[in-house]
């Protein structure tokens, strides 16, 4: 079976503090000892410090970002997609992922959000974190109830849940 690919959305740094920056890092070094791949948005605050937790734990990341030069990523990213679509990249981060985890986030991550639930992905949030991740997880986003959106407390078990998911689809 292929590598699990993990996406890890989240407030970037303009709204990523301690608290979401070291949740995120927890995240990405458990996404990394789980041997599964990191995707991310290949910004600031929660995705780079994401990437850093996995790198930090020999983890690979990927960075699909929207600017068109990939310098713009952050450094923790192996690989970088420069899409140069802007906020449409929100779609390819939340397609290119088999399971999805919010850690805090906006409108961004809700975007994310949606269309991992309209393609049905298994998805968790960390609802501690905030933001989008505490206000739509443990609920379906509508009444056609695609996905439930899972909660988890802490980076081992939202990990967790997700490889759990596909154990069980082997």
């Amino acid at each position: 079976m292929k590598r699990l690919q993990i996406a890890v959305i989240g407030y970037n740094e303009d709204k990523s503090d301690e608290k979401t920056n070291k949740i995120a890092y927890q995240v990405g070094t458990e996404i990394a000892k789980a041997d599964a791949i990191l995707i991310s948005g290949g910004l600031g605050g929660v995705m780079e410090n994401a990437c850093k937790g996995a790198k930090d734990h020999g983890g690979l990341t990927v960075g699909i970002i929207p600017q068109e030069e990939v310098y713009f990523a952050n450094k923790f990213c192996d690989v970088v997609i420069a899409t140069g679509i802007g906020y449409a990249r929100d779609f390819i981060v939340a397609t290119s992922a088999d399971g999805i985890i919010a850690v805090g986030g906006g409108v961004g991550t809700l975007i994310e959000l949606c269309v991992g639930y309209m393609l049905k992905k298994i998805l968790v949030t960390i609802p501690s974190s905030g933001g989008t991740a505490k206000n739509y997880g443990g609920r379906y986003l509508d009444d056609r109830k695609r996905v439930f959106i899972q909660t988890s407390q802490s980076a081992s078990s939202a990990v967790k849940v997700i490889l759990d998911y596909f154990g069980s689809k082997q």
